[in-house]
């Protein structure tokens, strides 16, 4: 290298100190590990949903958010990853999950009665670490009283699980975290199945109207945020390396036969019993 050169590289990393430390020196993409959330169509949209990071899902009543948790819970319980279930409402159905494949064994059910519980309990669960997944589910919260929780809270909850194995995941009806989100998907129903509780209710003539079960839904995610497909991170789950695409949504459906839903192939139970949210 000339002396000029050397000069030069000298005058442009002085200059550049304040801002970029060894402009220089080449630095790799960082990498990100994931894990399927059991949805295939939703693990190659996102790569899975990212470690040390806050996960945020959020939509309406019956948008599959249960399904996409369920599955995710299912997930990582058969692989013997302890998890938590900070449920807000008192409404998680473990009789479903279990059916859905969560092994309840791997499982911590905190059954909370309001907004302040739950936040404080996630808080103590993310301080304690050794859980593989942590959720806080406010789906069946109104989405008003979730709108007051500070910012700050999103905040410490996203600086706690930072540089830990834990992957900490959030529904909701509509968006709160924000940027504290790595990772944000939007889901909704596209459209409801709906099947005859009769074969032949259009050949009999009835007083009322023929009786109709739900089969399942069409559902909808779109990938509202994700900060390693902004910084161009390389997503590594176990043995593979995803690449984000340039869609940003995947179609998933669910299922529901008899009382509790049952999963078939290429579909996803939803939990919560017969209805689902």
């Amino acid at each position: 290298m000339s002396s000029k050169t050397a000069a030069l590289r000298l005058h442009v990393a002085s200059a550049l100190a304040a801002r970029v430390a060894s402009p220089f020196e080449y630095r790799d993409r960082p990498i990100v590990e994931t894990v399927p959330a059991g949805i295939h169509s939703v693990d190659l949209l996102t790569g899975g949903f990212p470690r040390g990071s806050l996960t945020e899902i959020y939509g309406p009543p019956c948008s599959g958010r249960t399904s996409l948790l369920i599955s995710a819970l299912a997930s990582r319980t058969a692989a013997s990853e302890v998890c938590a279930l900070v449920d807000a409402r008192d409404s998680f159905d473990p009789v479903s999950a279990e059916a859905a494949g969560v092994r309840l064994k791997h499982l911590l059910w905190v059954r909370c009665r309001n907004v302040d519980q739950a936040l404080r309990s996630t808080d103590l669960l993310i301080q304690g670490g050794g859980f593989g997944l942590i959720a806080l589910d406010f789906g069946d919260t109104p989405a008003q009283m979730v709108r007051y929780v500070p910012l700050q809270v999103w905040f410490r909850f996203r600086r706690a699980v930072e540089s830990t194995p834990t992957i900490l995941v959030v529904l909701e009806q509509e968006s709160n975290a924000k940027t504290c989100a790595s990772l944000v998907l939007q889901l909704r129903m596209q459209k409801a199945q709906w099947s005859r509780t009769s074969a032949t209710a259009e050949k009999i003539l009835l007083p009322h109207s023929p009786g109709y079960l739900l089969d399942g839904s069409k559902n909808y995610a779109e990938m509202i945020r994700s900060r390693a497909k902004q910084r161009g991170d390389r997503l590594v789950q176990q043995d593979k390396t995803f690449l984000h695409g340039g869609g940003d949504g995947a179609g998933f459906e669910t299922e529901a036969t008899g009382i509790y839903p049952h999963a078939r192939p290429g579909m996803h139970s939803s939990g919560g019993g017969p209805g689902q949210r």
